[in-house]
């Protein structure tokens, strides 16, 4: 799990690399970065008042806590970056996930609000705390879905050539995903709800999984990409299409 936390926060480290070094906002969504916010934020208003959901091992006394905050503020860093000095080069026009019925730029919410009432109602009890491990588990159920606006960007370039660093951006986050799922398949038991039920840790594996199969399109390319020295393009219409 810390290993998984660690390329998390790697992967947004590139990120800021690529805008402030670029100074450019291109082929980065905003939801996304605004869901990952949210991620952090939550994860760390559990993990820093309990020890319910921290890793058994040292990284548990410290570590995963400071990578935890890292990854806020690298996140943090690159939605200023995106919505203020380098707003101009934002393309808004292909950062379209869920502009329905909601002011521009409010797509988020049909992801970030079903899955706050999905972890209200569903959630384990290892805090023993109803707002702490409501917290850990919107978290974990949000971050599952948070790059599907990006994804989705990523579709909706007509090029489908996504830029090197923004690549890699999304892979240290999926391979991150990759690591908790392989956590997860051995400690999921371990997510318990207060009544006994095991219904929180299916969620958390199928959570994962699903990450992971919107993501089996563009772990394919990259591969190609870097196998081949060449630039990752992604073809308009493949698998990505699902969101």
């Amino acid at each position: 799990m810390t290993y998984g936390a660690m390329s998390r926060m790697f992967g947004f480290g590139i990120l800021n690399l690529k805008t402030f070094k670029s100074q450019r906002a291109t082929g980065v969504s905003i939801k996304t970065l605004q869901l990952y916010c949210l991620v952090f934020f939550f994860r760390l208003t559990s993990i820093i008042r309990h020890e319910g959901y921290l890793p058994y091992d040292k990284s548990g006394d410290w570590l995963y806590h400071v990578i935890e905050m890292m990854g806020l503020m690298f996140t943090a860093s690159a939605l200023y970056a995106c919505m203020g000095p380098y707003k101009r080069t934002y393309q808004a026009d292909l950062d379209c996930f869920g502009e329905m019925n909601v002011p521009p730029g409010f797509g988020a919410v049909y992801l970030a609000i079903p899955v706050f009432i999905l972890a209200v109602f569903v959630h384990p009890n290892l805090n023993s705390d109803f707002v702490s491990d409501m917290a850990w588990t919107y978290a974990m159920y949000l971050e599952s879905l948070a790059l599907i606006p990006q994804l989705y960007m990523f579709q909706k370039q007509t090029s489908g050539v996504v830029e090197l660093l923004t690549a890699h951006f999304v892979a240290a986050l999926g391979f991150g995903r990759v690591m908790e799922f392989c956590f997860w398949v051995y400690s999921y038991h371990e997510l318990a709800s207060s009544a006994g039920s095991k219904l929180p840790g299916y969620l958390a594996l199928f959570s994962q999984f699903m990450q992971l199969v919107l993501m089996l399109d563009f772990f394919w390319y990259y591969y190609i990409a870097v196998k081949n020295a060449t630039p990752l393009v992604l073809p308009s219409h493949a698998g990505m299409g699902m969101v």
